[in-house]
């Protein structure tokens, strides 16, 4: 029997992914924050780990839209950043 692996969509490209390919973003009471080991409770909402689908989401207001929250201009530098410090490819999910 197979075993279930959940998807998610990307809010950036909109494409379906396992969810462990994916990196959340959550929003709850404290604010909005990076679940690397998505486990922290709140509303999430998921892009794949490359910049091309944090620019699109960013041109779409995807994160906007699936958190529910008016996203600031610095949110979005701190997960490029956070791009940067650990997916050194930026392709390292594959089609």
């Amino acid at each position: 029997m197979q075993e279930y692996i959940p998807h998610r969509k990307c809010v950036g490209c909109e494409k379906i992914r396992p969810k462990y390919q994916l990196l959340r973003i959550v929003k709850n009471n404290d604010g909005i924050f990076i679940d690397e080991k998505q486990k922290l409770p709140g509303r999430g909402a998921y892009l794949c780990k490359n910049k091309e689908c944090l620019q699109l989401a960013k041109k779409k207001k995807g994160l906007e839209r699936s958190l529910k929250v008016a996203i600031p201009k610095e949110f979005y530098d701190g997960v490029e950043r956070f791009f940067d410090e650990n997916f050194k490819k930026s392709a390292e999910v594959s089609e």
